[in-house]
């Protein structure tokens, strides 16, 4: 899991973060981006993609990370901008974000899928790199937590969408719910399994 890591060392890279993202493929709320600066001695048991990880198991890690890290920090890209922009575009967006928002800046990026990001920090993209990098993995821990509870919070302005359950995932009562009541105000208008109500009424 530190392969990439030590490969970006040996380059003469100091400061090395990894950035992935959690909620592109939900049909509500944002999609949430975390960069990650882990320290040479970092240490914890149970490091994975956090996909790979209980619920329980991912809050019980988060917390840790933030503790041993040298930087955490999040950003995310709402709903109204997924609409304008496609997920993908804001998918990105929001990694830039989590990245600046860093209280210190890296000067190496470790990406999660196949694109980088618009800055100009040198960085390389790592298909399933969350999987395969250390710091990709605990970004994607902070992230996955720090969007559920997001969602946990729309739930209670908006309990009849269930969103506490699900997370936004297109689900079968998620869908029969949109069709019950239409979409919420935090609903992505262009996906499919919601577009199409938008139409219908």
């Amino acid at each position: 899991m530190w392969k990439f890591e030590h490969r970006a060392k040996t380059l003469g890279y100091k400061i090395i973060a990894g950035v992935d993202e959690a909620g592109r493929g939900p049909l509500a709320g944002p999609v949430v981006s975390a960069a990650v600066i882990l320290p040479r001695n970092f240490s914890l048991e149970g490091i994975d993609d956090s996909k790979k990880l209980t619920p329980k198991k991912r809050d019980a890690l988060s917390p840790l990370i933030k503790e041993q890290a040298l930087a955490v920090a999040t950003g995310l890209s709402s709903h109204l901008e997924i609409d304008r922009i496609n997920i993908l575009q804001a998918s990105l967006l929001s990694m830039k974000r989590a990245v600046e928002n860093l209280s210190r800046p890296p000067d190496f990026l470790l990406i999660d899928g196949k694109f980088t990001i618009d800055m100009k920090t040198d960085q390389s993209a790592i298909v399933k790199g969350d999987s395969k990098s250390i710091s990709i993995a605990a970004a994607s821990i902070i992230a996955k937590v720090t969007r559920d509870a997001i969602m946990e919070e729309l739930h209670e302005t908006y309990p009849e969408y269930n969103f506490i359950r699900h997370k936004g995932y297109p689900t079968k009562a998620h869908k029969e719910a949109i069709l019950k009541y239409g979409p919420c105000p935090c609903h992505r208008l262009s996906f499919r399994g919601v577009k199409e109500v938008v139409n219908e009424k």
